[in-house]
């Protein structure tokens, strides 16, 4: 059965740079093998999750791409997809666009902001995937 996991950040290191914990989070799917997609809001903060997971220390190089023209499947274990990219959607989705995910997946996860008024869409969100029959988790990060 599919699954929807809602990360609420709660702690001060993941409220001053949420994208930290979308890195942590793909840090966890490449370790365990899974190949993800993250759907990024737009261009910028493609580039920005593609700069940081660039960053994650001599340990933990994550391959990762930004989809384009050719993307490389081999080498992009993660695949980052502003809005305009044409992406094939992949067993774990990391969403960070405003709409839930179509299309088929064993899991998304969806990254609450801190913010409470950014939380009133992400509890629309929680009811179309509870609708559609996924098993629905929440964690505190």
């Amino acid at each position: 059965m599919p699954r929807a996991d809602f990360y609420l950040i709660t702690t001060p290191r993941f409220r001053a740079e949420p994208l930290r914990l979308v890195c942590e989070l793909a840090r966890k799917a490449h370790a365990a093998g899974m190949p993800t997609l993250i759907l990024t809001r737009d261009a910028a903060q493609a580039e920005k999750l593609d700069d940081l997971l660039w960053d994650m220390g001599e340990d933990d190089y994550i391959p990762h791409q930004i989809a384009g023209a050719e993307i490389d499947e081999e080498e992009a274990d993660v695949l980052i997809a502003p809005p305009d990219a044409d992406a094939p959607m992949r067993p774990l989705v990391i969403n960070l666009r405003d709409a839930a995910v179509d299309g088929q997946f064993d899991r998304v996860l969806e990254v609450v902001p801190a913010d409470d008024s950014a939380r009133g869409p992400l509890r629309e969100r929680w009811k179309q995937y509870q609708a559609r029959g996924l098993e629905l988790r929440k964690h505190d990060m």
